[in-house]
């Protein structure tokens, strides 16, 4: 006797919940009615909030509209200058058309991740490693465009390519090391010939002006003996020209 109202509310039950969907604010509903898209007025899909399904006609697809991060395994990579090196990146997208998310590409996150490494290693591939070291920003907007023009036609919107890490062989981080320690013995002595340069020109400049007044000769003549005295020294020897000399030698 109670046997048929029990079951009559477990049938009620399961009907409502084959009916009714409540999608979250983030998330969007692909429905196919007899394996057919449900267009929505101008949208393929439904959500979000309250969503009404016809048991066993409708079938709903959930899609998420979040932005996903996916980190890039390690991919080796041959630069354009035969360096072998390691590198990873990190990828930033989301879904802006859920149906063609669905209907166009059987898994979009493993499609898109896909696309990922094989253009890494493609534009890594073209690039020198100083070029890949020193553009960096270059090389990440040039990845973005490139896997964006790729998976726009399934609905994914990439927003950001991010190269996070270059592994080089030990031998090669030497040879940058040593490079890098050349690089600053050249600098270092090019700044210094260019001290010897601007003081020599100095030096050149105040001689030409002392030689042109015998009295600033003497002044600096006699400033320098100030000098040489006020170092507490207890012999002090006072240069003689020779032209000096000269008239005492031809009186004798």
């Amino acid at each position: 006797m109670y046997f048929f109202p029990l079951f009559f509310l477990i049938l009620v039950i399961v009907f409502i919940a084959n009916t009714i969907k409540v999608l979250r604010e983030y998330e969007r509903g692909v429905i196919f009615r007899l394996g057919r898209l449900l267009q929505v007025g101008d949208k393929a899909y439904k959500g979000p909030g309250l969503i009404i399904l016809i048991p066993g006609i409708d079938r709903m697809v959930k899609v998420s509209l979040r932005t996903i991060t996916y980190d890039v395994p390690p991919q080796d990579v041959i630069t354009r200058d035969n360096v072998s090196i390691k590198v990873n990146a990190v990828l930033y997208f989301r879904v802006i058309d859920p149906a063609k998310a669905v209907i166009q590409v059987e898994d979009y996150f493993t499609a898109t991740s896909q696309i990922a490494q094989t253009t890494l290693r493609s534009i890594l591939g073209q690039s020198e490693l100083d070029e890949l070291l020193a553009h960096r920003e270059k090389i990440n907007d040039e990845l973005q465009k490139i896997i964006d023009a790729q998976t726009e036609p399934w609905g994914i919107k990439v927003s950001v390519v991010e190269v996070k890490h270059v592994d080089l062989p030990p031998e090669m981080q030497r040879a940058m090391a040593r490079q890098a320690e050349a690089e600053r013995e050249r600098r270092a002595k090019i700044i210094h010939a260019e001290g010897e340069l601007q003081a020599s020109e100095k030096l050149a400049e105040a001689a030409r002006m002392l030689s042109s007044d015998p009295a600033a000769m003497q002044l600096r003549y006699l400033q320098t003996l100030v000098e040489v005295a006020s170092e507490n020294n207890s012999t002090t020897i006072f240069p003689v020209p020779i032209d000096f000399l000269k008239l005492f030698m031809d009186k004798k």
